[in-house]
């Protein structure tokens, strides 16, 4: 399951605080109105009830049993004997006046009590009752219907209900905002992190300025490349003077075997080895030093190149070659970069064609898409399909058949590789199709 980013957590987290606020809010304040509303309609009521009661007398019931309309909006005022008879109501209509059972009657000692009583018919409204006690054993009734607090109640419950969704995504959508703004420098912080490599170590991430988390972060990265950098330059500086300085005694101990070799000592076949080690070393040395000028030194120069002449050249040098080599560079190659370090790789690659070749070794020059091409096959074993991207590590033998007996230093695939790359390509070991290796190097 992917994990939402955090642009969109936020905004949820936004949405869903947002809708907790309205409901509680929304919750609170339609119950703190309804109770506002029925406080005062109860009131209103209570005080229709007690004037009707400070107009009765106690003994006589008023003329006709008709009561004054009550003000206020209370929609009925009544009076009921010891008995329970209705003996005035408003609008004299003391035989069928409404239906007040549940109706509250105060307790002796009481002045008055309250109720709310539920709608006479489905769909009608709720009415509060409050009851008065009279003189003579008497009981005042004021009843008001509750539908203007019941149309409130709703109005607000409905508004509340319709504004939620819109306010809902108004805060989803500025958290949405605030925190794309707010992660802005982390997006362009990524993207240059993503582009420092090893031959680029320094670059920087961009630092938004100011105190805040996201500053801090950018100076800490910034401060992790800058010890990277000058770690990778010392290890560069280290490997560079360690392959200069076995040159001078690598060369003074070649020199010496050599002179040893003219002459006719018992000991030759020794000094003969001794040699070819001593020799090795030389190119180990070479080799390193210009893995290090190619790691930390500046781009190669630039000057255009034929790559078909160079493998021509190439192949030429090597009338001598214990296989057969062949050509095929049919028209100029033309490209642009460094013709010495080019000429290195191409020389590498075929070097490592001749070591590891049957019979035949065959060098092609191409243009394709675009690209400048140089391809070296051979005959030999082939590269296994796992180790076609690990043959171009530094110092990697594959097997007893590239092993150092085959004179080989570790380094030349990778030098080509780094040549490659710094003119814009690449190096790959592709499957060729009579068997055997096919090592392409392409660039621009």
């Amino acid at each position: 399951m992917v994990r939402p980013g955090i642009r969109a957590r936020t905004a949820a987290a936004a949405a869903l605080a947002m809708a907790a606020v309205l409901a509680g809010g929304g919750l609170w304040l339609h119950a703190l109105l309804r109770a506002n509303l029925l406080d005062n309609t109860t009131g209103r009521t209570e005080l229709a009830a007690l004037r009707a009661a400070a107009q009765l007398d106690g003994r006589t019931p008023p003329p006709g049993g008709r009561l004054p309309a009550p003000e206020n909006g209370v929609d009925l005022v009544l009076v009921r004997d010891a008995a329970g008879r209705t003996v005035a109501a408003t609008g004299g209509d003391t035989g069928h006046g409404p239906d007040l059972d549940g109706a509250p009657r105060p307790d002796p000692g009481e002045d008055s009590r309250s109720a709310v009583l539920p709608p006479e018919r489905p769909g009608g409204h709720r009415r509060a009752v409050v009851a008065v006690a009279a003189p003579g054993g008497q009981t005042v009734y004021a009843m008001t219907v509750l539908g203007d607090v019941d149309d409130a109640t709703r109005a607000v419950a409905v508004g509340l209900l319709a504004g939620a969704p819109p306010l809902i995504a108004f805060a989803a959508a500025l958290a949405w905002w605030v925190t794309g703004r707010a992660l802005r420098p982390v997006s362009a912080i990524r993207t240059e992190l993503a582009a420092v490599t090893a031959s680029e170590l320094d670059r920087r991430v961009p630092d938004p300025g100011g105190a805040d988390e996201i500053a801090r972060l950018a100076r800490t990265v910034n401060a992790t490349l800058d010890r990277l950098e000058r770690s990778d330059a010392r290890q560069r500086q280290f490997t560079a003077d360690a392959s200069h300085e076995l040159r001078n005694p690598l060369a003074a101990v070649r020199s010496r075997l050599e002179v040893a070799l003219t002459a006719d000592r018992p000991d030759r076949e020794s000094v003969v080895a001794a040699l070819a080690e001593t020799e090795r070393l030389q190119r180990i040395a070479a080799d390193l030093l210009l893995l290090a000028r190619l790691d930390g030194g500046p781009p190669p120069r630039t000057e255009p190149v034929d790559l078909a002449l160079l493998a021509a050249e190439d192949v030429a040098r090597r009338g001598g070659a214990r296989v057969a080599l062949r050509l095929d560079a049919r028209a100029p190659v033309p490209a642009a970069g460094d013709p010495a370090r080019l000429e290195r790789a191409l020389a590498n690659l075929v070097d490592n064609a001749l070591r590891h070749a049957r019979s035949e070794v065959a060098v092609r020059a191409s243009a394709e898409d675009g690209w400048a091409v140089l391809e070296v096959t051979d005959d030999g074993p082939g590269i296994p399909d796992a180790d076609r991207d690990r043959v171009f590590e530094r110092f990697v033998r594959l097997d007893a058949d590239r092993s150092r007996a085959a004179g080989g230093t570790g380094l030349g695939l990778a030098i080509a590789r780094e040549i490659a790359r710094a003119h814009g390509g690449d190096v790959r070991a592709l499957p060729a199709p009579a068997g055997g290796a096919r090592l392409v190097l392409r660039i621009r």
